[in-house]
């Protein structure tokens, strides 16, 4: 099993900043690609940004130039920074991991996520 646990989250005035994190941990001999989604009440979970293992970003909407995902392989974490937040940024934010067990199983692990509220 691996799991992975969101932190970070919270309430925020409009402008702000909040840094969320997501420590991965068990049976891991490698991860892949790491995401980042969001999902707003009455939505669909959605795409944020991702981050391959050699760093390679992609962000997905009106979070490119605001947000900036980044991990530290050596820890199994990932971050996201998110500056300048919007009320439209309010949701609750998963971490995703894809990666190998070992070299005969592979996972694709989600975290319970984190709330995130942009608020005056």
């Amino acid at each position: 099993q691996v799991q992975l646990v969101e932190s970070g989250g919270g309430l925020v005035q409009p402008g702000g900043s909040l840094r969320l994190s997501c420590a991965a941990s068990g049976s891991i001999f490698r991860i892949n690609t790491m995401y980042w989604y969001h999902q707003a009440p009455g939505k669909e979970r959605e795409l944020v940004a991702s981050i391959t293992s050699g760093g390679s970003r992609v962000y997905v909407g009106s979070v490119q130039g605001r947000f900036t995902i980044s991990r530290d392989n050596a820890k199994n974490t990932l971050y996201l920074q998110m500056n300048n937040l919007k009320p439209e940024d309010t949701a609750v934010y998963y971490c995703r991991a894809i990666g190998m067990r070992n070299l005969l199983s592979n996972f694709d692990s989600w975290g319970q996520g984190t709330q995130v509220t942009v608020s005056s």
